[in-house]
Formats: structure tokens, C-alpha cells, sequence
């Protein structure tokens, strides 16, 4: 019944049944259904429809819109009717199949804990103008994540940042000036779904983009390689937020390659490598108490722990 009604092939019987409660559907089921039938041309069918979903249970209504495979019909119906309701924006919002347009009217009710989870998908955002202009007029928003939208919504960035981002990675002449020129006419969006689609080229340009949100976006690539991260983390002239963007990648830093290259750089925050410290192996803790180039209060904490471990083993 359920793929008949979607379809459109379903009778106006089975239309009928779905409306009166007569159909054996779940709760979440007669729910969906609803809201497509609500849409049909059948103008004894819609206004039955329209009502009968005013009586559905909220619970029903949200685990229909946490299935993947749900009709679209429910996101319009809920985003025009329904999105002030307990719950309904974090369950638009949370189903990553929910159109961005469909999300306009809902991103002012979402809670703050969604909205962080909005925030970090870049693809959504710099694909979708509008969606990141309603974002950014929600009075929900941290300082910090309403200066993250005012970067992607920039036009330009400055050129000559951009101009050492690229002349940083691509030691090529003819290369940097075809890509320097290719980058310098975009936009940040496009910029961000650039650092998100783009080649290892882009990426170890982009990483070093004046815009901090195109450098969040390199690392949400879902073509980022391994030995990319693991060069990223070596890299002492990359921004430290960057940086503190790896560390705390759970995807990331479980590579001990990453993580040994972090405490390596002196430009890795103090706090990240302090805490990571602990999960160094000996032989890289003594290489790391005897290197000049970090900090002296990591290089003192390495030799520290180093200490401690041999008093351990002589006990």
C-alpha cells in the first residue's frame, strides 16, 4: 500500500482507508502517507488527508522523518505546518535527504546542538546561499559560528593571502598561475565546494585559504587521502586552528602517523599536545624530549613522562 500510494497508482478505496485509519499501517507509516495524500489531485482525498494528519501522534510524525527513505511530501508538509512544533526543524534538519529550500523556514527553531551539526555541513551551506543567509539570522547562533557564516557568505577574500596559499603549494610557475587564476574568481562558497570535490592540487592550496571555513571544508573532503592529513599535521606554516581541527578528528588522530607528526610541529596548539602526550611510544617520547624545535614546556613534560615510565619498569 505504501509504494501504491507513493507511486500515485493506489485507488481512491485505499486512499479512503489511509484517511479513516481503516489501513493496517504503523503509526509513522499512516503519518507519511498522509502528508502525500494531502497533495493529491483528488479533491475528496486532500482535505481528508490535511485533517487526519492534525490528529497524528508528534511521536509518529518524527519517526517518519528520521527514515531515509521517507516521501519528500512530509518535509514540505511539516516545514509549512508543523516546524514550530517540539522537535519538528532537528528532524528536518537531521535527515540529510531534506531538500536545503525545504530547511528555510525551519533553521529559526532548530535547538543549538542541531544547528552546531548544520554548521559543520559545509556541503549543505556553501551549496545553498540562502539556507546559510536564514541560518545566520538565528538568535540561537554563537559569536563564533555567526562569524563562521559571515566568512562563507563573503564574496571576495584577500588576494594576496590567496595568492600565498597558492604559491605555497603548487612550486610549479605555469600551475600556480593557472590555479591562482581559477581560485581568485571564485566565491567562498565556491571555493568551500571546491575544497570539498577538488583534486590533491586544490586541496593543499585550499588548506591554506585565507578563509577559515574553505580550510574546515579541505579536511570534510571526502577524497582527502591519509597521507594528505598526515602531511597537513607536519606542516608548521598551516593555521594552528587547522591543526586543532586534526587533533580532534577522532577519524584523524587514530592514525599515529598524524599523531606523531602534531606533536613534532611547533605550531600545534600546547594544550592538544599536552594532552596527547600519553599516547606517544617510547621511542618517539625520548625523540620528542630531546627536540629543540618544540615548545620547552612540551620538550620538559616528554622528559617528564619519559621518567616516570623507566621508574615504572625498574619497579
Amino acid at each position: 500500500m505504501r509504494e501504491e500510494i507513493r507511486s500515485g497508482r493506489a485507488t481512491r478505496e485505499r486512499k479512503l482507508a489511509v484517511c479513516s485509519g481503516a489501513a493496517s499501517l504503523d503509526p509513522e507509516e499512516r503519518a507519511e502517507l498522509l502528508a502525500v495524500l494531502a497533495a493529491d489531485p483528488d479533491e475528496m482525498i486532500a482535505p481528508r488527508a490535511a485533517a487526519a494528519l492534525l490528529s497524528q501522534p508528534p511521536a509518529a510524525i518524527l519517526t517518519a522523518l528520521g527514515r531515509a527513505d521517507v516521501s519528500p511530501q512530509l518535509f514540505h508538509y511539516c516545514a509549512k505546518h508543523l516546524v514550530d512544533k517540539p522537535g519538528i526543524a532537528d528532524a528536518l534538519v537531521k535527515n540529510l535527504n531534506c531538500p536545503a529550500r525545504v530547511l528555510l523556514p525551519a533553521v529559526r527553531h532548530v535547538s543549538t546542538s542541531t544547528i552546531q551539526g548544520l554548521m559543520d555541513d559545509l556541503d549543505r551551506l556553501s551549496s545553498t546561499p540562502a539556507l546559510a543567509a536564514a541560518l545566520a539570522a538565528s538568535p540561537s547562533l554563537s559569536a563564533e559560528q555567526r562569524q563562521q557564516l559571515q566568512e562563507l557568505q563573503q564574496e571576495t577574500s584577500d588576494p594576496t593571502a590567496l595568492e600565498e596559499a597558492v604559491a605555497a603549494a603548487e612550486p610549479d610557475h605555469a600551475k600556480r598561475q593557472t590555479l591562482l587564476q581559477r581560485l581568485s574568481h571564485m566565491r567562498v562558497p565556491e571555493r568551500v565546494q571546491l575544497a570539498l570535490r577538488g583534486g590533491r592540487e586544490e586541496r593543499l592550496a585550499l588548506i591554506r585559504d585565507p578563509c577559515k571555513v574553505v580550510q574546515r571544508a579541505v579536511l570534510q573532503s571526502p577524497r582527502i587521502t591519509d597521507r594528505e592529513v598526515e602531511a597537513f599535521a607536519a606542516m608548521a606554516n598551516l593555521s594552528d586552528e587547522v591543526l586543532r581541527l586534526i587533533a580532534t578528528s577522532r577519524k584523524y588522530i587514530k592514525n599515529y602517523s598524524v599523531l606523531r607528526n602534531l606533536m613534532n610541529n611547533p605550531k600545534t596548539p600546547l594544550d592538544i599536545t599536552l594532552h596527547m602526550l600519553g599516547a606517544v611510544t617510547p621511542q618517539d617520547l625520548k625523540l620528542l624530549a630531546g627536540n629543540r624545535n618544540i615548545p620547552e614546556t612540551l620538550r620538559t613534560a616528554a622528559n617528564r613522562l619519559q621518567m616516570q615510565r623507566k621508574k615504572v619498569r625498574e619497579e
